[in-house]
């Protein structure tokens, strides 16, 4: 994998030790985890702004996730939606409808943080609680190169957009993501 801005990637299987636990879990059985590469940052930039103005990295090839859930019929349901840094999810349309909940909202920071055993600010789709629905953003999947978190603070995960459509579960959805 090229650099892109100032990240120099290497090989993620190379260094689990950059990301958090359940992505390590998740990438030494995944079939393309080859293809990921691996990027140390500093943790105070691991906002996605601050990121990518520190390092040179497009906005429109960072890809966020974020976590929503609704309930039905005393179900509840969540989803984590990966939609490009340049969008936010269409959480109170879109997702909703795709959840068929009555409303849906960001789920509670620290249950976000509990149930994926990963950071604030580095919750990625590798390796996410099987139970959570996984939503990818169409034009996430369009990009040559995506830069995700790492399950941690310290370090960003860069793949083919591509292989986020085929991580464990990932549903890709046309117009998730609204500039």
């Amino acid at each position: 994998m090229r650099p892109l801005g100032s990240l120099v990637p290497r090989p993620v299987l190379d260094h689990l030790d950059l990301v958090g636990e359940p992505v390590a879990d998740a990438l030494r059985s995944w079939p393309r985890a080859d293809e990921v590469g691996v990027v140390e940052i500093d943790p105070e930039l691991a906002d996605t702004a601050a990121m990518s103005e520190a390092y040179g990295v497009p906005l429109e090839v960072s890809a966020n996730c974020v976590v929503v859930a609704g309930v039905r019929a005393g179900d509840e349901r969540v989803a984590a939606c990966v939609v490009r840094a340049d969008t936010r999810a269409d959480v109170n349309n879109l997702v909703r409808r795709t959840l068929d909940v009555r409303k849906a909202s960001f789920l509670a920071m620290d249950r976000a943080v509990e149930e994926s055993a990963m950071a604030y600010g580095g919750i990625t789709p590798v390796g996410l609680p099987s139970r959570w629905r996984l939503l990818v953003d169409s034009r996430c999947v369009d990009l040559e190169v995506a830069v995700v978190g790492s399950g941690v603070r310290g370090s960003k995960l860069l793949l083919a957009g591509a292989a986020l459509a085929d991580l464990p579960g990932a549903e890709v959805v046309e117009g998730l993501g609204r500039a």
